[in-house]
């Protein structure tokens, strides 16, 4: 009974109600998406929507956005400037309304013929009351009626009231600047980048109006503004080397979500053209990005497989038996973006990134196969091209699909006494923190290795001979070659491929690296050169990260054997064979060093195995452009390059070259 008495009761005054600015200041998630960063980024947007909206209306075309040192923004437009004064109907001061009430704007009722803001980003009446409650502070100044109006808020709160006086103003508009609460959000140091894209972003679905960005840290000043919109946007992604001119569609539309729901208006805007080197999809609605799609995007999928498949089957492009396209097949050389705006619009949430109207759907997809279905008539050499191309994508995928398959049955053997690869030689430790894998060269390497290696950690992997030019084979030589797919089964990490229409082959996942070190060890002449030179180029082709992530070292062998009569010394090039020779005092022989298949397993522990006495040369992961210029220079198809390189540098290596 003792216990029980001392937990908090649950009764009527158990319930409350958050009131004023904690509704915001203590569940900014709630209204911004997130407490952290993106949270801060969405509060910005919810202010310079409102000017957006002013804008599109007519009033203004330009809005500027500045970035202050102390994680401040300001935003200005040139609009009608936002109505602050007493508001009879309401019987409250309109600032009250607007940033001390949520749920209140002038935009609830744009689906009415004569109401402000037909097409508009904000329709929440949210953003700027929930921007004023989230911050540490918030200016507004407010050029209208001949007046200026100051209003200024602390932690939500307003501080003086209203401030009115006559002005003879060049410009109406209305100027916010604020710093968002770092007892609100978790970060307020909104990067340069956001202001950047999501100006240029505007820029692009408000076509004529100009943004301007000030950065008070960097000094920049950027401007950002599209004549015509999204056709730019288009024109600008395909820099002029689409296989199909920019198509721009433009319709109207009216019609309900439900039969029980009122009627509204929906304005689209599509422009694409398709391209082989770049690809691009945005959807955008009312103004904002929709990073999720939505309606938009389903009506896109729909309408172009729609359409391209049934082109296809008009013209017999199908091959007997062959499967239908998918909108995967289309995307890999599709640029498009949409730009549609409604008077009533449903958001998956206050983040506007997915909108979810079926009225939208619909209509969008109606409209969509409509114009497609005349544009591939009208235009048939262009169709034709469209054809050809979403029809070797789609083959590209179905190859890929069946070679990543081969890939993954190749590699998904485990390494287990039934099933063992050839001639691999396993350690007893499970610690991959301690585990080397030696790659040597040949039956013989391998006996030697074997016996003068420490059993516990050191595994020894065998290459048969000079391995497959990753380079210069394609996908399906490569896996064909059992050398090569029996290191990656050794690797245990799978393959990494990038291409454009192979996506599916990459099967690479570095926590399946069964290794700490993988150690290319082989002879010190000539052979052994193009062997290391060889694997080395098929890791960079297949597995880059395990160089990326200094997994990858090369074994160094000594050159020379120089032996007295007391002991012998080992030289890993000329200099040291010449410092050691200079401290011997007496006979000495000297040799160049045996193949590793012929050296004792005492000196091969010593030089080569031992931790604490052999050289390892780490392979860093340089410049990636770089490499790959040298790699395709030397092992590539160009042969000519590779003559002109001999010739220019060949001397340099002239005493590398064993002559003997």
């Amino acid at each position: 009974m003792e216990k029980n008495s001392k937990r908090s009761s649950y009764g009527n005054e158990s319930i409350s109600a958050l009131k004023g600015p904690d509704r915001v200041r203590l569940r900014p998630g709630v209204i911004f998406g997130s407490d952290g960063l993106e949270g801060c980024e969405n509060a910005v947007f919810e202010i310079l929507s409102n000017s957006i909206d002013e804008a599109r209306e007519g009033f203004g075309s330009i809005i500027e956005v500045t970035r202050f040192k102390d994680k401040s923004i300001m935003v200005k437009d040139y609009g009608r400037g936002i109505p602050l004064d007493y508001n009879p109907k309401e019987q409250r001061y309109n600032w009250e309304l607007v940033y001390c009430e949520l749920y209140a704007g002038g935009k609830y009722k744009n689906y009415l013929l004569d109401s402000n803001y037909e097409f508009s980003l904000g329709l929440n009446g949210l953003g700027a009351c929930a921007t004023q409650y989230s911050s540490e502070y918030m200016d507004v100044t407010v050029y209208r009626d001949g007046y200026r109006y100051d209003l200024h808020f602390e932690k939500g709160f307003n501080i003086g009231g209203l401030l009115k006086q006559k002005s003879s103003y060049e410009n109406t508009g209305t100027i916010q600047k604020w710093r968002p609460d770092l007892d609100v959000f978790t970060d307020i140091d909104i990067p340069l980048d956001y202001f950047k894209e999501t100006l240029k972003k505007q820029a692009v679905v408000n076509s004529g109006i100009k943004f301007k960005l000030y950065d008070e840290e960097s000094g920049q000043e950027i401007e950002y503004y599209y004549e015509n919109g999204i056709t730019d946007y288009v024109k600008e992604i395909d820099s002029g080397k689409g296989f199909t001119e920019v198509k721009f569609f433009e319709g109207t539309a009216k019609g309900k979500d439900r039969e029980d729901k009122p009627e509204y208006k929906l304005k689209m805007q599509i422009a694409f053209c398709f391209n082989n080197e770049a690809n691009l999809i945005e959807y955008y609605h009312n103004s904002s990005f929709l990073e999720h799609g939505g309606s938009p995007d389903k009506a896109v999928k729909a309408a172009f497989v729609s359409e391209i498949d049934k082109c296809i089957k008009t013209r017999n492009k199908y091959n007997k038996d062959e499967s239908k396209i998918t909108f995967a097949d289309i995307q890999d050389s599709l640029i498009l973006v949409t730009n549609s705006f409604s008077t009533i619009t449903s958001y998956e949430n206050q983040t506007k990134k997915s909108i979810t109207n079926k009225f939208i759907q619909d209509a969008m997809t109606d409209f969509l196969k409509k114009q497609l279905e005349i544009y591939f008539i009208e235009n048939k050499a262009e169709s034709d091209k469209i054809i050809e191309q979403v029809l070797l994508n789609k083959r590209s995928r179905e190859t890929a699909e069946k070679t990543r398959l081969n890939i993954r049955k190749k590699l998904a053997a485990n390494i287990d006494i039934s099933n063992k690869v050839k001639k691999f030689v396993d350690c007893r430790t499970k610690d991959v923190g301690k585990k080397e894998l030696y790659i040597v060269e040949g039956d013989s390497a391998l006996g030697a290795c074997k016996l003068a290696r420490d059993a516990e950690f050191q595994a020894i992997m065998p290459v048969r001979g000079k391995i497959l030019n990753c380079l210069k084979s394609d996908y399906d030589g490569i896996f064909k070659n059992d050398i090569i797919v029996d290191l990656l089964k050794v690797f245990g990490c799978g393959v990494e491929i990038k291409s454009k229409h192979n996506k599916d082959l990459n099967t690479f996942n570095i926590e399946n690296l069964k290794w700490n070190k993988i150690i290319i060890c082989t002879d010190a002449d000539v052979d052994g050169f193009q062997i290391r030179t060889l694997i080395l180029a098929m890791l960079y082709r297949l597995v880059p990260t395990l160089i990326r992530d200094e997994k990858v070292y090369i074994a160094e062998t000594p050159l020379f054997e120089i032996t007295t009569k007391s002991r012998t010394y080992f030289a890993y090039n000329e200099k040291e064979k010449n410092d050691i020779l200079g401290k011997i005092k007496g006979k000495y022989t000297i040799q160049r060093s045996k193949g590793l298949g012929e050296n004792d397993p005492e000196m091969m522990w010593e030089t080569t195995m031992n931790p604490k006495t052999r050289r390892l040369i780490k392979v860093m992961p340089e410049d990636e452009e770089k490499t790959q210029v040298i790699f395709e220079l030397l092992l590539g198809d160009n042969l000519q390059g590779r003559k002109d390189f001999i010739e220019a540098e060949g001397y340099r290596y002239l005493n590398l070259v064993d002559v003997s």
